[in-house]
């Protein structure tokens, strides 16, 4: 639901325009206020997780490096070095690199002492890891937020840049400043910065760690040791072309009293961000209001940000011309699964894949935690409209973007080639994620995934999903010919460990004229790709043919016993359809799945206590046809220690 009582007489760019042109930005909290004084949650608590890394002492807790640290980091998939990773934050591709931010906390491997780690991509598998962009401070945890590129410094937070004289105009009157350009200046100065400051070499920064001047740390460049030595990450030199602004980060400071909208600028391309003296730039007053997530919207001419109430389960949305003081537009909601708290909400225009057709729609998705239908968080999606200043549902329909329980809170890429919707997501739950075996390191990322909408045999707009850019990494194929398994029978192949896999198949399976149960082996024949190890353990991901439904079980895999830890889960495909496709990737701990062309998508952590070396296909009652199979180990990317 929206509330048409915020409607203004006046128009939203030239309203907006006048409260730049009054003043300052105690003027934006105003409105604000005004606008949402009555939601404000005053609720004790602000987060439905518990943060046991701000416990006093954890972070002087030593981590004990097992086993488990190498058989369960994967290899493709992006993992921290140590500590605690959780939401993505701040996607952005600046013209030449990719950027990942995430919340860490770079102590201990538990959620807590929210900081926004970085890391930096050319192709979004290869990272390089860079310094810490956002600390914890006095005001604060550093929650989820975005980064946008601020080209034109309409934000004023960018000192400005040195006009080029030539030596026959060296005594060319300069122009004329600006009044931003005084602002900026000032601002500048009590920073104790100047526009001619230069970058920190993380050679000459401190590590990060708590002492007397800095309870929360400092800078924090990661480290590795290599063969006995210690090497750190280097750090590039900003990618950004010659522009008047740069790189502007927009996010959540977060206290269990109070959560605020901050805004902070890049004087180096995006390795680390400097607050605004004027922060907060939005103050509702509440305890529950978080994660802003904000983009162009060009139509309009003017920023939109997208933040939740999260305890009031409602979506607000916000509108801007120079990211500083901000308009409230709308709100949306509640709506969707109930759970406690809504989170990390993404907007964004998708294409609608039809034949001979072009169209577009825009979805909305709303993290919730816990309330899955799985158990624990979960991420619920709605298809609608979006005219600049208010959501629009098509219908009552809400989706969900996962059928199995560890793909939260996702962020979409900003400034991607083409407009593209790509997105990365945690790859966790919050039910089991500071339970999981290995220690000294947790949470990871799923693979980059690539968003469109598609019309299913109901008719119903539903999202597709699926891996963005994988088969550049795709080396040799394993040996694996198979067009047809008969029933009761099956085949397999050794698969290597230490490696990620990726699996593609098509089946269908025959008719069976005796429709009814046979036991374990299903109505109408089942089939099931099971990987397995000498342990006597087993992953099994299969299809019923009188269902029509896909299944996913890892709950004959040992390594982790958690009352949460959900062993099977199932989706239905297409309805009295015998055939189904899939897309496979399984990387240590991680196994993604995609089935019937990114149509229904499942994302589990899976914990054998031995690598899974071999890999079977079986049919039960009815044969099989295979009307496809291409099986490959990919190569790996992330510079990490792994199981050989």
């Amino acid at each position: 639901m929206t509330d048409k009582k915020d409607k203004l007489a006046l128009g939203r760019r030239g309203t907006l325009a006048s409260i730049i042109a009054l003043g300052a930005m105690a003027g934006s909290r105003q409105v604000a206020n005004a606008a949402d004084k009555k939601n404000s949650d005053n609720t004790n608590q602000n987060s439905s997780h518990p943060e046991p890394g701000n416990q006093p002492g954890v972070a002087n807790r030593p981590v004990v490096k097992t086993q488990s640290d190498y058989l369960y980091r994967p290899t493709i998939h992006f993992s921290p070095l140590t500590g605690f990773m959780n939401d993505p934050n701040g996607l952005i591709f600046d013209g030449k690199l990719f950027h990942l931010y995430y919340q860490y906390d770079p102590f201990a491997p538990y959620a807590g002492q929210v900081h926004w780690g970085h890391a930096t991509s050319t192709d979004l598998y290869t990272w390089e890891d860079q310094p810490i962009a956002i600390d914890q401070t006095s005001a604060g945890e550093a929650y989820t937020g975005c980064v946008i590129l601020d080209k034109d410094n309409v934000s004023g937070l960018f000192p400005a840049k040195q006009p080029i004289t030539q030596t026959e105009n060296k005594s060319a009157a300069l122009p004329a400043q600006t009044a931003t350009e005084a602002a900026t200046q000032a601002l500048a100065g009590k920073l104790n910065k100047s526009a001619s400051d230069a970058p920190l070499s993380p050679d000459n920064v401190k590590v990060l760690g708590p002492n007397t001047n800095a309870p929360f740390g400092e800078i924090y460049a990661p480290s590795s040791t290599v063969n006995g030595k210690e090497e750190a990450a280097s750090t590039p030199s900003s990618t950004l072309p010659p522009m008047a602004g740069g790189l502007v980060a927009i996010y959540t400071r977060s206290t269990p009293k109070l959560e605020t909208q901050y805004i902070a600028w890049s004087p180096d391309g995006g390795k680390r961000f400097i607050d605004s003296e004027h922060n907060p730039i939005l103050d509702i007053g509440s305890n529950s209001f978080r994660d802003p997530k904000v983009f162009w919207h060009a139509e309009s001419q003017k920023w939109v940000m997208v933040i939740v109430k999260s305890r009031a389960h409602e979506v607000s949305f916000y509108g801007s011309i120079d990211l500083k003081n901000w308009m409230h537009l709308s709100d949306f909601g509640p709506s969707g699964l109930f759970g406690v708290d809504y989170e990390c909400p993404n907007l964004i225009e998708l294409p609608i894949e039809e034949n001979g057709k072009s169209g577009t729609r825009w979805v909305l998705f709303v993290s919730v935690n816990p309330g899955g239908p799985q158990g624990g968080s979960v991420t619920q999606y709605f298809v609608g409209d979006f005219d600049g200043e208010r959501f629009i549902p098509d219908n009552t329909v809400v989706g969900i973007t996962d059928f199995a329980k560890d793909s939260y809170a996702m962020q979409v890429y900003d400034n991607m080639p083409n407009n593209e919707g790509v997105y990365f997501a945690w790859f966790g739950n919050w039910q089991y994620c500071e339970e999981v075996p290995n220690r000294s390191w947790r949470g990871l990322m799923t693979l980059p995934r690539k968003m469109s909408l598609r019309r299913d045999e109901m008719n119903w707009l539903r999202l597709v999903q699926r891996p963005y850019g994988l088969e550049k990494f795709r080396q040799e194929k394993i040996p694996f010919h198979v067009t047809r398994i008969p029933e009761k029978s099956g085949v397999q192949v050794s698969v290597p460990t230490g490696q990620a896999i990726e699996l593609n198949i098509d089946v269908t399976l025959d008719e069976r004229k005796n429709a009814l149960p046979d036991i374990d082996g299903g109505k109408a024949g089942r089939f099931s790709i099971i990987f397995s190890n000498d342990q006597g353990e087993n992953l099994s991901i299969g299809f019923d043919a009188f269902s029509a439904q896909l299944w996913l079980d890892r709950g004959n895999l040992r390594g982790l016993s958690q009352p949460f830890f959900t062993g099977r889960f199932s989706t239905p495909l297409t309805t009295n359809s015998r055939s189904f496709s899939l897309q496979l990737v399984l990387d240590a701990c991680a196994l993604e799945i995609f089935a019937n062309d990114g149509l229904s998508v499942g994302t589990a952590l899976i914990y054998p206590t031995s690598p899974l070396d071999t890999l079977s296909l079986q049919a039960t009652n009815a044969g099989a046809t295979i009307r496809s199979l291409s099986l490959y180990t990919l190569r790996k990317t992330m510079d990490r220690p792994t199981m050989s």
